[in-house]
C-alpha cells in the first residue's frame, strides 16, 4: 500500500509538471505570435506612410511636369516661327497656328496624317518635295512656297540612344529680307552699270594721252596721268567686282561651260602677272604632274577670274622676295589646285570669316593694299557653282595655301553643272 501511494503521488507530480509545461509553452506561444502581428503592423503601417509619400511625390511630379508641357505648348502656340514635329514614321505630331497660317492647313486636318500624304495642299508640296531629295538634317535651305512667300527650312532629328524618335521641322519666313537684298542687288547692279561707262571713257582718253595720240605731254604731265589711270583702273575693277557680286546673288553667274585643260587656264593667269611678280621681285613656280591631266567642264572666263583672284592675293600678301608655288594634281576623279605664299598669313580667330563678303583681315588693311573684300567671296562662288570644294591652311607670319577641286569632264559633271 505504501508503495501504490508512493507511486501513485509521482505519478501525479509528473503530471503535475507535464501540465505546467504544457501551460507555459502555450504561454510562450501566444507571446510570440502577439510580438509578430506587432511587427507586422508596424511594418504595414510603414510601408502605408512610404506610400502615401510617393504617392504625394508622383502627384507633385505631374502637376510640374504638366506645368512644363503648357508652358512648352504655349511657347510652340506664339512662336513665331511655324513648327511641325514629325514622329519616327513621319506622321505629324504637333502643328503650331504660324505653320498652319504658312502651309494654308488646318490642325485638325492634318495631326496624325503621314507627311508625305500633305501633297494635296498646295502650300505643303515644296516642303514636302525637298524633304524627299534631302535625307540628312537640313539647314537653313530657302524654299519658295508661292508667291510672295519664301520660307528657311531647318531640321531637327530628337533621338534617344541614337534612335530617331521625333522630327522637328522649323519654318522661318524670309520674304521681307529676300525683297531687300533682292532691291539692293538690283540697285547696285544699276549704278555699276551707270559707273562703268563713263569710266571706260575716262580710261580710253587717258590711255590716248599717255600714248600721245592727242599730242606732247611732259613728264610731270605723264606723271599725274598715270596716277589717275591707275586710280580709274581701281575703280574699273570695283564695279566689275559689284556686277560680279550681283550676277552670283541673282544665280545668274555663270554662262557657257566647255571642256578645257585647267593647266592651260592657270598658265594665262600666271603670264599675265609676270610682270608684276617680277617687280616685286617674287619666285613663282608651276607644279604639274607629268602627265597629261584630264579635262574639266567649266566656263573658262569665270574660272580664270577665280584663279585670277587667288594669285592676286598671294602676290598683295607675299613680301619682296617671297615665293608662290602653284600646284595641279589629278585625284579621286577631280583635279585639285593649291596656292601657296609666304605671305603674312591669316590670324586664327579671323579665318571664319575670309569667305564672306567685303571682308579684310586687319593686317591687310595695316598694309594698304587695294581691294574690295569681294576676291575670295566671288572665287568660292564659283568654285561652289562648278560643284567644286574650297579651303585653306595659314599660318600668321608663315603663310597661306588655298585649294579647290573641279570635277573632271564626263557626261555626269557636266549635268550637273548645266
Amino acid at each position: 500500500m505504501i508503495q501504490d501511494s508512493s507511486l501513485k503521488q509521482k505519478i501525479n507530480r509528473l503530471i503535475q509538471i507535464k501540465e505546467n509545461k504544457e501551460e507555459n509553452i502555450a504561454n510562450v506561444n501566444i507571446s510570440d505570435i502577439a510580438t509578430e502581428k506587432q511587427t507586422k503592423i508596424e511594418e504595414l503601417r510603414r510601408s502605408r506612410l512610404a506610400l502615401m509619400n510617393i504617392l504625394e511625390d508622383v502627384e507633385e511630379a505631374k502637376k510640374i511636369a504638366e506645368k512644363e508641357r503648357d508652358k512648352t505648348l504655349a511657347i510652340i502656340t506664339n512662336f513665331t516661327d511655324g513648327l511641325l514635329v514629325l514622329d519616327k514614321e513621319n506622321r505629324v505630331l504637333i502643328i503650331n497656328p504660324k505653320a498652319e497660317e504658312f502651309l494654308k492647313v488646318k490642325k485638325k486636318e492634318i495631326v496624325g496624317q503621314l507627311i508625305s500624304k500633305l501633297a494635296q495642299f498646295p502650300n505643303c508640296k515644296p516642303l514636302i518635295d525637298l524633304l524627299k531629295r534631302e535625307n540628312k538634317k537640313i539647314f537653313r535651305r530657302e524654299l519658295l512656297i508661292k508667291e510672295n512667300l519664301i520660307l528657311e527650312i531647318s531640321t531637327v532629328l530628337i533621338t534617344k540612344e541614337k534612335k530617331k524618335l521625333e522630327t522637328l521641322i522649323i519654318l522661318h519666313d524670309i520674304t521681307r529680307e529676300k525683297m531687300v537684298e533682292k532691291t539692293k542687288n538690283e540697285f547696285v547692279s544699276i549704278a555699276a552699270h551707270q559707273l562703268r561707262t563713263p569710266l571706260s571713257a575716262i580710261k580710253w582718253t587717258m590711255r590716248m594721252l599717255l600714248d600721245k595720240d592727242l599730242g606732247e605731254i611732259t613728264e610731270e604731265q605723264k606723271n599725274f596721268i598715270e596716277k589717275a589711270y591707275k586710280s580709274n583702273e581701281k575703280m574699273i575693277r570695283l564695279i566689275n567686282d559689284l556686277l560680279d557680286l550681283s550676277k552670283i546673288e541673282e544665280g545668274r553667274y555663270l554662262y557657257e561651260h566647255t571642256p578645257c585643260q585647267i593647266k592651260n587656264i592657270v598658265q594665262s593667269v600666271i603670264d599675265y602677272y609676270q610682270e608684276i611678280i617680277d617687280k616685286k621681285k617674287l619666285k613663282i613656280k608651276f607644279n604639274t604632274p607629268k602627265k597629261k591631266l584630264p579635262q574639266v567642264i567649266v566656263d573658262k572666263e569665270k574660272i580664270k577670274l577665280a584663279i585670277q583672284n587667288l594669285l592676286d592675293n598671294a602676290i598683295k600678301y607675299t613680301l619682296s622676295h617671297g615665293e608662290i608655288i602653284i600646284s595641279l594634281k589629278y585625284a579621286k576623279k577631280e583635279i585639285e589646285f593649291s596656292i601657296k605664299d609666304t605671305g603674312i598669313g591669316i590670324p586664327k580667330d579671323q579665318q571664319k570669316r575670309i569667305f564672306s563678303k567685303f571682308f579684310r583681315t586687319a593686317e591687310t588693311t595695316k598694309m594698304e593694299t587695294g581691294g574690295t573684300g569681294l576676291g575670295l567671296f566671288i572665287a568660292k562662288n564659283i568654285i561652289k557653282a562648278h560643284k567644286g570644294k574650297i579651303w585653306f591652311d595659314s599660318l600668321e607670319a608663315k603663310g597661306t595655301t588655298f585649294y579647290f577641286t573641279l570635277p573632271i569632264y564626263n557626261r555626269i559633271a557636266k549635268k550637273n553643272i548645266s
